[in-house]
């Protein structure tokens, strides 16, 4: 059986792709249940600089474990620190630095992550586990893990935690439904991407009964933002340069942020993530890139593209991956070689 949107059932069929993991089967979601039924302590980790699906699915699912009376610990690899937009997620009280994880897990569930390289400083603690249990829904999943509930056709890992918990037989409550909520809006662009599905709207549905404040997730996600942001933000729209004949002809936009950009206006590297859904409304323009500098001076390249290029494949040849429309990689110096390997990718895409 093919779990994609929610609850076993595919609203809408899409077509299998080749070389993406098989969703999976009733004996996997069995024997995930099964491990966890069967452990007293559970760690949980989700990949590096947490998005509102990483973060959100492992914080319900750490929930839904506490009902069940586990012992639950829940980390990500360093840099260690909740985004700003994502501290209104309930049940944080789980998290811990990554050194204080147990050092050799009984049972590991990685969240969000399709290569153990994504769990960053937690990469040694998944390999040492007893059982690990992977729930991701990246095409580009290695297939690590013990236990895999990977499904690249669910519109967020969220979708596959809320089947977990269903499975486990934990009723959603206010908390677990508003930490399901953010991941699912996340990774469906606040619902706008074409991931977004009748099923998807119907687990929606099923989350705000259960308690979810669309509001609450909308305002910290999305509407909201110091004022040194705007200006962060106004400087990185005057530097965007547009290339009309870049991605066969379709169009590429692009711009920089570098650290002392954002230390100028006192704005940390987490507030960045809206850029670039400003610089993809660019009509002439199918991709959009946003490069931005890390404390540690790395750069980190953030792809969206509207559809018609897939940058999942694209973004995995630089190190990193993600889906179709949105993707991104570490770049470890100056962005200007990562654009040129982008273009050329980018071409031969198209």
């Amino acid at each position: 059986m093919r779990v994609r949107e929610t609850g076993g059932h595919d609203a809408v069929p899409r077509p299998f792709r080749a070389g993406a993991p098989a969703p999976p089967d009733d004996l996997e979601w069995d024997r995930a249940v099964r491990l966890i039924r069967a452990a007293g302590e559970v760690s949980l980790a989700c990949h590096v600089v947490p998005d509102g699906d990483a973060l959100g699915s492992m914080l319900a699912l750490g929930r839904a474990l506490r009902v069940l009376g586990k012992h639950v610990t829940a980390s990500f690899g360093e840099p260690f620190g909740v985004p700003a937009s994502l501290r209104f997620l309930p049940g944080q009280d789980i998290l811990v630095e990554p050194g204080r994880m147990p050092a050799a897990p009984r049972l590991l569930i990685a969240l969000d992550s399709a290569d153990p390289a994504r769990l960053g400083s937690l990469a040694g603690r998944a390999a040492r586990a007893g059982d690990l249990v992977v729930i991701d829904h990246h095409a580009s999943n290695a297939g690590f893990g013990g236990t895999r509930l990977v499904d690249p056709d669910a519109a967020a890992t969220a979708v596959l935690a809320e089947e977990l918990i269903r499975r486990l037989g934990v009723p959603l409550d206010r908390d677990m439904a508003q930490n399901l909520y953010a991941g699912l809006a996340s990774d469906t662009g606040s619902f706008k991407y074409p991931s977004t599905t009748p099923a998807v709207h119907a687990l929606a549905a099923r989350l705000l009964a259960a308690g979810a404040r669309p509001a609450a997730v909308a305002r910290e996600l999305w509407d909201r933002a110091p004022f040194g942001y705007l200006r962060v933000l106004a400087g990185a729209l005057a530097r965007a340069r547009l290339e009309r004949d870049a991605a066969g002809g379709r169009g590429l936009v692009w711009t920089t942020i570098t650290r002392a950009d954002r230390l100028a206006e006192g704005v940390g590297y987490d507030r960045l993530e809206g850029v670039i859904d400003q610089l993809r409304r660019t009509d002439e323009a199918e991709v959009a890139i946003v490069c931005k500098e890390t404390d540690d001076g790395r750069w980190y390249v953030s792809a969206r593209s509207k559809g018609g290029v897939d940058l999942s494949g694209v973004c995995a040849a630089l190190g990193g991956g993600g889906h179709r429309e949105m993707a991104g990689f570490l770049w470890p110096g100056p962005p200007g070689r990562a654009l040129d390997r982008l273009r050329a990718l980018l071409t031969a895409e198209t």
